[in-house]
């Protein structure tokens, strides 16, 4: 996607390129996607072809920008409570791939920060990049004992770049606060010290080092979930060394399927992989793309990157049982219970718009698998929720919907028909059965108890299809109804300011009359001139006051 025939660099690849400029360039961009955004919330019924030209532009200046704002937009792609659909989906398609830098530059950092020459480190060191990313890139090589190895090498100046970033994000950040009152609602100081933290953390490769050895150390007794070994004697914080594990691309279902590995079974087992990370460990891989994520030739998942890893709490065995279960149930309660506790959701004074939130993805996700047309009609109508009804997420969370997100857009290209509670069933089992989990294993029985209770006293389909046909019916009327009201609304404020404007040029065209006509010496003419001019100016006050009055009811209902 960055990669072009033009070879004019990126604004952040300059040579010459001072903080005042990247300073100005980031407020200008900032500035134009704020216009941007109060222009599609002025105007709702544009054309969708116009939405999406803008949110094209946002990725193309993204990815201009750098680093820091590919990163951001990445987080973004989730966030359908603060940006546009279009935006968001166009955000999610982000790629974050950018050309190499050259091998010279990697073979000096790589020597500076190990202190030897490469070929002195390394028994050989192939200078072509395996692959290019905004923060680094990764080489081959092979240590003088014999294991094949890749090194990954930091981008030079990233960490610079970053805080100079960081300080106008902030900056950013304090004017909205100040001048956009709205803006206050979505915590954006939480959501920027969450990014910054984690991004911080990316970038360390001794960092990362760490997080693969507690990665590698949760999975030590699941033998298909493979972690590269760390060589801590050739890392550092802008160098990292680690054992070359070739696969194949997680999402490459012609290339799983032709070495007859069963891609429904890699689904069940990277979704049991990231319920144990999010459950059972809290401590999960925030950015499970494709290139991060390899099937070996057996059939074992291999996870690659641990820069971006995400911290949350743990729940205990018998609350994941129990909510599993709930989730089978459509129990929405017992599903936002959970997730307060978790600190993914923040109790607010009215929980009914959370609520239908997540009873809709319930209703819509746990049952019959989902054709790929019906997830983009669903995405549509989960936005229209968020718009009709909007919460705050807390800055947790975006990271969580992140990894989801994009761990289901890999596990739909896989099997587009895979049922996410059918692939989480062996975590659970699991769980609950395990030797010496006699609590588990009660809470286990009791809840697959209440579960087939509810299914026996549940309505039949046809009398659930009658009361989900009543029900869209009702939304739909309302939703009519409201649009109804606000087309009125910019009708009646079109027709005034029309009106405005017609009295403003009688009334200034009469006087101008007027004026010319005493000047001529037909005082009877200019005195007509003067009385329509007066006329038109009665009209211009009263229409303005109409107009004043209507644009305060609008503001008063959100419109």
């Amino acid at each position: 996607m960055l990669e072009s025939a033009d070879p004019k660099p990126l604004r952040w690849q300059r040579d010459r390129y001072s903080p005042l400029a990247r300073k100005v360039d980031v407020f200008a961009s900032s500035a134009q996607l704020m216009f941007y955004l109060w222009w599609d919330s002025k105007i709702p019924g544009q054309s969708v072809r116009y939405r999406n030209r803008r949110a094209q532009w946002l990725v193309g200046t993204l990815l201009d920008l750098g680093p820091t704002f590919i990163k951001l937009g990445q987080a973004l792609s989730t966030r359908a409570d603060l940006l546009p659909l279009e935006y968001v989906q166009a955000l999610g398609r982000l790629q974050d791939k950018v050309p190499a830098f050259n091998p010279q530059t990697a073979i000096a950092i790589i020597e500076a920060e190990l202190g030897a020459s490469v070929y002195t480190l390394y028994r050989e060191f192939d200078p072509i990049p395996l692959a290019a990313a905004s923060l680094g890139q990764v080489h081959k090589a092979q240590l003088h004992t014999g294991e094949e190895v890749v090194v990954k090498i930091q981008r030079p100046g990233l960490e610079k770049l970053f805080d100079l970033d960081f300080r106008v994000l902030r900056q950013l950040i304090r004017l909205c606060d100040r001048f956009f009152p709205w803006a206050r609602q979505y915590n954006l100081h939480a959501i920027y010290d969450e990014f910054v933290d984690i991004l911080y953390h990316e970038i360390d490769y001794i960092q990362e080092a760490i997080n693969a050895d507690r990665f590698r150390f949760n999975f030590r007794d699941h033998p298909r979930i493979r972690v590269p070994r760390i060589y801590p004697k050739y890392t550092t914080k802008h160098v990292l060394t680690m054992d070359y594990m070739p696969g194949i691309k997680i999402n490459d279902r012609q290339s799983l399927e032709a070495c007859g590995i069963n891609v429904k079974e890699i689904n069940q087992l990277g979704i049991c992989c990231y319920l144990k990370q999010l459950l059972q460990d809290g401590f999960f891989q925030a950015d499970p793309h494709p290139g991060n994520m390899a099937v070996s030739q057996d059939g074992c998942l291999i996870f690659y990157d641990f820069g971006m890893m995400a911290e949350v709490q743990p729940i205990n065995k018998q609350q994941m049982v129990k909510t599993f279960f709930a989730v089978l149930r459509k129990d929405t309660d017992q599903v936002v219970d959970t997730l307060t506790d978790l600190g993914l959701i923040e109790p607010v004074a009215d929980m009914a718009p959370v609520r239908r939130v997540t009873q809709f993805l319930l209703e819509r996700f746990t049952e019959k698998p989902i054709e790929l047309q019906a997830f983009g009609e669903m995405r549509s109508e989960l936005y229209a929720l968020y718009e009709q009804q909007p919460f705050r997420l807390p800055a947790k969370m975006t990271f969580i919907l992140k990894a989801l997100t994009t761990l289901d857009g890999v596990a739909r290209s896989l099997d587009p028909q895979y049922n996410l509670i059918l692939c989480a069933k062996p975590f659970v089992q699991n769980l609950a059965l395990a030797q010496g989990q006699g609590v588990a294993v009660g809470e286990l029985v009791k809840q697959a108890k209440n579960y087939m209770l509810t299914k026996v006293r549940q309505p039949s389909p046809a009398r659930v299809l009658i009361q989900d046909l009543e029900l869209r019916l009702e939304q739909r009327e309302a939703q009519l109804r409201t649009q109804y009201l606000a087309h009125d609304r910019q009708l009646k404020t079109l027709h005034l300011t029309i009106r405005t404007l017609l009295y403003t040029s009688l009334t200034g065209f009469a006087l101008l009359a007027g004026a010319i006509l005493l000047l001529a010496a037909y005082p009877n003419w200019a005195i007509a001139a003067f009385v329509l001019a007066g006329l038109g100016a009665i009209g211009l006050i009263q229409t303005l006051s109409r107009l004043a009055i209507n644009n305060r009811i609008n503001r008063l209902t959100g419109q």
